[in-house]
């Protein structure tokens, strides 16, 4: 699928911004929005951003964005998983 619109050269020009990057950046930043709300994976935030995990999980790192947040009961059930481990 193709989504389009069309965007005032002015913006791109507060943004120091060209096409190319704005494009970039927005494709990051949806991502980024729906990965904090939990609605894609990691794997699919990273589609959606144009890049693979390890690229994106780098601009999550430079965005100073939690890559993995857990709550309380995820993280007893982490640790629990790995009591059971030999």
């Amino acid at each position: 699928m193709n989504i389009s619109f069309a965007v005032n050269d002015e913006i791109l020009l507060s943004l120091k911004e060209n096409a190319q990057e704005f494009t970039r950046d927005l494709r990051f930043l949806s991502a980024l929005m729906w990965y904090r709300k939990q609605k894609l994976s990691l794997g699919k935030a990273a589609e959606l951003a144009g890049c693979d995990k390890l690229e994106f999980i780098e601009r999550l790192k430079l965005e100073h964005e939690v890559v993995f947040a857990y709550d309380d009961e995820q993280m007893r059930e982490v640790f629990a998983d790995v009591a059971k481990l030999p």
